[in-house]
């Protein structure tokens, strides 16, 4: 707990240092909202049990929930051009050339019907089908630190085809439905047009699974190391559509490396890892391997990825970016190598 206050602290402090410095506060006219813009973020941040507005309101020192809900949801500011100041303030302080772009969606349990986007849909954070809202978000890790830099609302087609619910939840009408995997290429997409400094992206299979995607990544000369099922297909010197799974079957047992991906809440994470080339003849600058992780007590237990990288830096790994530490470690270096290095 000692660590966590401690970190609390330190962000605390460098908030109250940002928001002194004006780099959000002149998106906000006048000084309430910009104080309780202030008392939002200081109470997100907050080891707090649960976060609502009267909890946060509380944490703030507020009599009620009132200013934080005004500064939602009356006050005009744009939440884009504030995020706009987000981007900058993280490629000024955390900006890397071999920096790492995690994708990732989580669920926001909810109890009603009303906020935008809520229906019974699968949870990574329950673990299970609930009712909530779920978010795709973009978060940018690099050797001095890591944080979210983009973000979209998931809306299921039982809200896009309700145009009047829609508008109830302020939806406009030009806002059209979008699968999950669509909103992390515009997140990617977005982040190359600005120019944010990265090397490689990484996601799970919900999203690597998109052959589309990949393949977009690759003529955008983005490297990635993206997670698979043991049903995708791959082409390899034998068969056109190769599962990924048989790929493994009659593997040498020494061509399994026992490496750790870091250390966990239980100490290091320890598996099996082996690599097999795929795509052998698609461009001789490049490197196609499929990667398997495999479970130590539970050797049934395979996860499958997906890599794609430079032919002369394959070698060469990053080593500390831990933001999907299951799977993979990386460092400066130029390289995503999943500890399964021969």
């Amino acid at each position: 707990m000692g660590g966590v206050l401690a970190d609390v602290r330190l962000w605390a402090g460098e908030l109250e240092s940002v928001h002194g410095q004006g780099q959000f506060v002149h998106r906000f006219s006048r000084s309430e909202p910009r104080e309780s813009a202030l008392a939002y973020m200081r109470g997100l941040i907050a080891p707090l049990q649960r976060k609502n507005g009267w909890t946060l309101a509380e944490e703030a020192g507020h009599a009620g929930p009132d200013r934080i809900h005004r500064m939602l949801s009356r006050i005009e500011w744009d939440a884009d051009e504030v995020l706009d100041d987000v981007r900058r303030y993280v490629v000024d302080n955390l900006g890397d050339p071999d920096a790492v772009l995690v994708v990732d969606d989580t669920g926001f349990l909810k109890k009603g019907t009303r906020s935008a986007g809520v229906q019974r849909q699968y949870s990574g954070t329950a673990g299970r089908t609930e009712n909530c809202q779920v978010g795709v978000f973009l978060a940018y890790a690099a050797d001095r630190g890591r944080t979210l830099i983009d973000r979209r609302l998931y809306l299921p087609t039982s809200w896009t085809d309700d145009r009047e619910r829609c508008r109830r939840a302020g939806i406009g009408d030009e806002v059209a439905f979008e699968n999950k995997v669509a909103m992390a290429k515009a997140m990617v997409r977005r982040a190359i047009a600005d120019k944010i400094p990265f090397r490689w992206v990484t996601a799970d299979a919900a999203y690597g699974l998109s052959e589309g995607w990949r393949s977009e990544l690759e003529r955008a000369d983005v490297f990635h190391v993206m997670a698979t099922t043991r049903h995708d297909t791959m082409v390899t010197r034998w068969a056109i559509d190769h599962p990924v799974h048989d790929l493994f079957n009659s593997l040498a047992r020494q061509m399994w490396k026992r490496r750790s991906c870091g250390t966990g809440a239980h100490g290091q994470r320890i598996y099996d890892w082996a690599r097999v080339e795929v795509r052998p003849w698609h461009r001789p600058d490049r490197r196609h391997w499929v990667i398997a992780r495999r479970s130590v007590a539970r050797p049934q237990e395979i996860s499958y990825y997906i890599h794609e990288k430079r032919q002369r830096s394959l070698r060469s790994g990053p080593r500390r970016i831990r933001r999907r530490p299951e799977f993979w470690t990386s460092s400066g270096a130029g390289g995503c190598h999943l500890c399964c290095t021969p």
